[in-house]
């Protein structure tokens, strides 16, 4: 077999070399061995190029939680296809949308998204290949060698008009990712990777092709696993988690971060939303023997481009508002901190960030205008994230700029005031929200825990939020929504906070 020594499918090979009979894959009661996985991805491949001929034309991947899944963006990537995972859990007038985005027409589906296609536009698909069928053509000999500006995958990520934002990620965005994360962490055929994410939340290519490289085993994560993770991981005796902050507190809800829980741990890695230091602390006792990193980065910076590993008292000293710090840039990339005018800050702003991990852009132009721009003959990605500069050039994570609202002529940052109701005893967690009332914006708060009662917590946070900031409005509830991709769901909030508003306006 000709040696792939770049592309992000190279990693496969090389788990593949190291550990051909190992499990690559183990999902419930299925194995797939790397030997296995590597012979029906060639075959798979094969049917691939007769029906998309042309290198790096974007091929769907609509799938289920299914080996078959992993299998097909194996051989999307074999093919030298731009894999576009397409979730069957998404509508399909969504999936849609993403398939004419990415102009994909041809699409690999397992057994869930065989049955979803009739419910596809007639004109959304040219070729459907089901990826548990018996090849019926030539395999293809050997992967295809792809250059490094050649597309590798396609994501999506929410636009502010409702139509979804392609981001195309090169084999050169991934393989400086990969440098970095090879150079840091110890990875071996050993370890056995959790799967939490979905293949269309770009962190999955990190449980993918880190457990890959290494000759590892792959665990998809099922729903049901949380009511028992601590038997979950010691029963697949998992080595290396990664997940949203957000994961943590479903598990401490069901009981399993009492401890020493977690004893086989030695990786935990934590994505996607700001990172509590009350959660750290409680997943560092479940995992005492776990080193567990904090890290950061947007879609179009390729998975993640900061990191800080947690050292308590250190991490406390360095947070801001109880959240841990996203730590320092990967080799090579560059940050700037805008203010609302535009200009450089020195302490706290906008975080923009350059470098090799940044995407070329979105599929549609229009959409590149506000978040991309030249400057000092870089080009810059504004994340819209509030950042502050923390002595050695670390970062703290401050919220999401358009999470900044202005009550009563006060902005305010909503991560603020979700740390000083959370500090609040007897509650778990808090999200706060802004809500548009007759012309003026009103804070409202859900939080879990104890049933405190309103005045308790008014009084409470009154010794450390200015008047002005205290919120209106607080509900009690049992557990806070999640998106697909297991993150706070703060726009459902918002809207049931402004439901709630009526009808107690209405009764």
């Amino acid at each position: 077999m000709e040696r792939i020594d770049q592309g992000l499918h190279a990693r496969f090979l090389q788990g593949l070399a190291a550990s051909p009979d190992g499990a690559a894959v183990h999902m419930g009661n299925e194995k797939i061995t790397y030997s296995e996985m590597h012979r029906r991805a060639l075959d798979l491949a094969g049917a691939v190029s007769r029906d998309s001929p042309a290198r790096s034309r974007p091929v769907g991947l609509l799938t289920g939680r299914s080996i078959d899944s992993y299998i097909g963006m194996l051989a999307a990537l074999y093919s030298g296809s731009a894999v576009v995972p397409l979730p069957t859990s998404l509508p399909p007038s969504r999936l849609a949308q993403m398939m004419e985005a990415a102009g994909t027409k041809v699409v690999l589906v397992d057994a869930e998204g065989w049955r979803l296609l009739p419910q596809l536009p007639a004109t959304t698909v040219e070729a459907a290949v089901r990826i548990d069928s018996k090849a019926d053509g030539a395999a293809l000999p050997t992967p295809y060698r792809p250059r490094l500006d050649e597309v590798a995958y396609i994501l999506f990520t929410s636009g502010s008009t409702g139509r979804p934002k392609g981001v195309p990620i090169t084999h050169g965005n991934v393989q400086a990712y990969f440098a970095v994360i090879d150079s840091r962490y110890d990875f071996d055929q050993d370890d056995v990777f959790s799967q939490t994410f979905e293949l269309s939340f770009d962190c999955a290519i990190f449980d993918l092709f880190c457990a890959w490289r290494a000759g590892a085993t792959l665990v998809p994560v099922s729903h049901f696993a949380y009511r028992n993770m601590p038997e979950f991981m010691a029963r697949h005796g998992i080595t290396v988690w990664f997940s949203t902050p957000s994961s943590i507190r479903t598990i401490r809800g069901a009981g399993g971060l009492g401890a020493g829980r977690m004893p086989t741990l030695r990786w935990s890695f934590f994505v996607g939303e700001a990172f509590a230091c009350a959660d750290a602390a409680d997943w560092e006792a479940a995992a005492a023997q776990s080193r567990i990193v904090n890290l950061y980065g947007p879609t179009e910076l390729t998975i993640s481009v900061s990191a800080h590993e947690w050292s308590r008292p250190r991490s406390v000293e360095r947070s801001v508002n109880g959240v841990v710090p996203i730590g320092t840039l990967h080799p090579e990339h560059e940050y700037l901190l805008l203010t609302e005018t535009g200009d450089e800050s020195t302490e706290e702003g906008e975080l923009c960030i350059a470098g090799p991990q940044l995407t070329p852009g979105y599929l549609k132009t229009a959409d590149n205008e506000h978040r991309f721009f030249g400057r000092s003959g870089r080009r810059w990605y504004r994340t819209g994230d509030k950042v502050r500069r923390l002595s050695g050039d670390g970062l703290a994570y401050l919220g999401r700029v358009d999470d900044q609202v202005q009550v009563r002529g006060w902005r305010v940052e909503l991560a603020e005031i979700d740390f000083a109701v959370r500090s609040c005893p007897g509650i778990e967690q808090a999200v706060s929200v802004g809500i548009d009332r007759d012309g003026t914006t009103e804070l409202g708060v859900f939080f879990t825990g104890e049933p405190i009662s309103v005045q308790d917590i008014r009084e409470h946070v009154r010794v450390v939020l200015p008047v002005g900031l205290i919120p209106s409005h607080f509900w009690h509830i049992g557990e806070l929504p999640l998106n697909a991709n297991r993150k706070i769901d703060r726009k459902s909030l918002t809207g049931q906070a402004a439901r709630l508003l009526l009808e107690r306006a209405s009764g």
